[in-house]
């Protein structure tokens, strides 16, 4: 078996079945939206597809892959569980179990403003691991927040064929793009629909469902010095102590452009290391 699911049907560039507001604050850490989708998807599921839920085998949901910085997806896929699990145990089931794709890269580029072609390429020159043997005959429920191009889902695809994964694979999104005569960009036009500029990147980090995921930690190491120095003026010691131990575990040390940034929290002090 190898099917999708998606909860909304993208068809126009100007009417929509979801929040782009609350899309656009989940991508950027908030995780209230990452569990109200999450809640969403599954109840949606459940109604047209119960039946893929009623087997014997093991199942095991992967959010997108990421190498040590979470994606905002690995929190809708988080709460997904929890939403599935519960189902599980009403049905006198083992719960379901959390696996992850390994990527060895990173990349600056803003994903968003690219084509399939361009996007695919991108991907090609990462490295991602998956346990092929662990994954045989389960049934794995791989998540993903939105569908444009379908390069994720075109490169999972290909590495289940090269590991030769014998199993049944459901690919799950909150959004799909139905319509191909729309720009890919659609995509960015979600991404920063509330959230433009730093001041709407500070009053997400104030919130108390706020947690850092790969994007906002890549757009505040992006940000020039001026900005920088206003974020880090408005939110508490501990998240740049956090930001910084984040920035280390995915090598963005190592990237020039985010240089100054990494920089600057160590010279001052933000971070205690060894």
């Amino acid at each position: 078996m190898n099917k999708r699911y998606s909860l909304h049907h993208i068809h126009s560039a100007d009417e929509f079945t979801f929040s782009p507001a609350e899309y656009s604050y989940f991508k950027y850490g908030d995780k209230s939206f990452a569990e109200k989708f999450a809640k969403e998807l599954f109840e949606g599921f459940i109604s047209e597809h119960e039946e893929i839920l009623n087997t014997d085998k093991e199942i095991v949901v992967l959010p997108s892959p990421y190498m040590a910085i979470p994606t905002a997806s690995n929190f809708l896929c988080f709460y997904f569980k929890k939403y599935l699990d519960f189902y599980l145990f009403q049905k006198g089931k083992k719960s379901s179990i959390l696996s992850k794709i390994n990527r060895n890269h990173t990349y600056t580029t803003d994903y968003g403003n690219l084509s399939f072609e361009d996007r695919k390429n991108l991907i090609a020159n990462d490295t991602y691991y998956l346990d092929k043997d662990y994954l045989r005959g389960k049934l794995c429920i791989f998540i993903d927040d939105i569908k444009i191009t379908g390069s994720h889902e075109y490169t999972v695809n290909k590495i289940l064929a090269e590991y030769d994964v014998e199993a049944d694979f459901l690919f799950m999104y909150y959004a799909e793009l139905m319509n191909f005569d729309l720009d890919p960009k659609i995509e960015n036009y979600f991404n920063y629909y509330a959230v433009k500029n730093v001041e709407h990147i500070t009053e997400v980090m104030t919130k108390p469902s706020f947690q850092f995921n790969t994007r906002i930690v890549k757009y505040i190491l992006g940000l020039d010095s001026s900005n920088f120095e206003y974020l880090t003026s408005k939110v508490t010691k501990e998240q740049m102590d956090n930001l910084l131990e984040l920035a280390i575990s995915n090598n963005y040390h190592l990237i020039k452009e985010y240089e100054n940034n990494i920089n600057t929290l160590t010279k001052t002090e933000l971070y205690y290391g060894y």
